[in-house]
């Protein structure tokens, strides 16, 4: 288990390397010997407890304390004064200092109590917004499952789109989960109570297309044997989703136009004009920019569906999502087939992080169900794969990735740790080029090689 992060700032040898030396056996502390070079580390790695002396040069205590808390994921800031200055320190505490200590009268037990008390404090603080946060997206993101940057980007701008009513377009290759983000725009808007109604364009003929979408009239055609409501008056008042909607032919491409501009249709086979409340999502994994230039798709109509784009990332592009995704869809099969099945071996882990994954999550899930279905054992092993999958675990592997990958309890961590340790050895220590190769940010990459303790790679 990780420990509890601290940085100690202070100008004085002594006092900081004393305070080290003290707090080290239960923390993992990092020093600085200003407020510039603390910045630096702050706003780099992250910190569960800033401890800092309150006078020092160039940067002072406070107004590192103020930089501190204007992160995304500020520490518990505890401030270090002057035996006789408590004035100036309660001052300190009402501009954002949690805490503070007279350094006259220090003693160790009471720092330990305090930055103890300040672990509690934040740890607290994270679980509440995090439980703030599932409840907030109760049948939103929570099927949804992904760490990595690209992901998280994607669920920051499903947040902001959701409360609103424009047309939202949907990018990405098959399987990349286009469908499950359109279920979680909807069930994070306003209209979560009303219909989410999806049509899936490809799977119908440009007549039938029509007729599902709009509806028709009884004898509007032949085999029209009683009037039907289409899915925009199903949808009314909720969410139209339109998957694949690279495959409509121009006819209802202008129908489609006319909707989005007046809000107003007609069944087939009626001249009465209807109109209905539904705010459209759309997804499709073709070039639509391909498309409109060679005259398949209408310009007018692309950028009406594009008020907001989201591209989702491919598999291959998301790090250890695939075994977060592989972790979950593990315990559903096992659930459903009824074998306890425990976790992954090593081999499979590797197999898994190496497979390029053309199919996205939809080639991951079914992979695990085949897995799960073959197992003869508590593990899902190399041999209960797909042979596709296996036959794409050639890449070497460096000695220390296979060391922490034969973990036996193996987490999420553990693989992501392996991965950043091949990607380092593949580009010779080159961070840039293995942040991209992971599909996280060079600032995270550097985080990382600080909780896993890889400075030397």
């Amino acid at each position: 288990m990780l420990k509890p992060t601290i940085l100690i700032v202070d100008d004085e040898k002594p006092t900081r390397e004393g305070l080290r030396a003290a707090l080290e056996d239960k923390y993992d502390v990092y020093i600085a010997e200003d407020g510039e070079s603390a910045l630096r580390l702050i706003e780099e790695d992250g910190f569960n407890v800033l401890l800092t002396d309150l006078r020092m040069p160039g940067v002072d205590g406070l107004d590192l304390i103020k930089r501190a808390k204007s992160l995304n994921k500020p520490p518990v800031c505890i401030l270090m004064t002057a035996y006789g200055s408590e004035e100036m320190a309660v001052d300190a505490m009402r501009q954002g200092a949690d805490d503070y200590i007279a350094k006259g009268r220090l003693q160790i037990d009471e720092l330990e109590m305090r930055v103890a008390r300040a672990v509690r404090s934040q740890k607290l603080e994270n679980e509440n917004r995090e439980l703030r946060t599932r409840v907030d997206n109760k049948f939103g993101l929570e099927n949804v499952i992904g760490e990595s940057p690209a992901m998280q980007e994607i669920f920051e701008v499903v947040q902001q789109v959701a409360p609103a009513r424009a047309s939202v377009l949907v990018l990405g290759e098959s399987g990349t989960g286009k469908e499950l983000i359109a279920k979680a725009i909807h069930n994070l808007s306003p209209r979560a109570k009303q219909p989410l109604v999806t049509v899936h364009c490809a799977a119908l003929s440009p007549t039938l297309l029509e007729s599902e979408l709009f509806g028709h009239e009884k004898g509007a055609f032949t085999g029209a044997h009683e009037r039907r409501i289409g899915r925009f008056e199903q949808a009314n008042g909720g969410t139209l989703f339109l998957d694949e909607i690279g495959e409509i032919d121009q006819a209802i491409q202008v129908k489609l136009l006319r909707f989005l501009g007046e809000r107003t249709f007609e069944r087939v086979g009626s001249n009465k004009t209807l109109t209905a409340d539904v705010r459209l999502i759309a997804a499709t994994n073709r070039n639509l920019e391909e498309q409109v230039s060679k005259g398949d798709f209408r310009e007018d109509l692309f950028f009406r569906l594009r008020v907001v784009e989201m591209r989702l990332p491919p598999l291959r592009d998301r790090g250890t999502d695939v075994i977060m995704l592989a972790k979950a869809f593990l315990k559903e099969f096992s659930d459903e087939n009824g074998k306890p099945i425990e976790g992954l071996h090593p081999d499979a882990v590797e197999a898994l992080l190496n497979h390029p994954w053309p199919g996205n999550v939809r080639e991951l899930r079914t992979a695990i169900e085949h897995s799960v279905v073959l197992c003869r054992d508590d593990t899902i092993t190399l041999q209960d794969l797909p042979p596709s999958i296996r036959g794409e675990s050639s890449t070497v592997v460096h000695p220390d990735a296979k060391e922490v990958l034969a973990k036996k309890n193996l987490t999420v961590e553990d693989a992501e740790k392996a991965l950043i340790i091949r990607a380092l050895k593949e580009f010779d220590g080159n961070r840039t080029k293995a942040a991209k190769k992971i599909g996280m940010s060079r600032r995270t990459l550097h985080r990382k090689l600080h909780t896993y303790n890889l400075h030397d790679l």
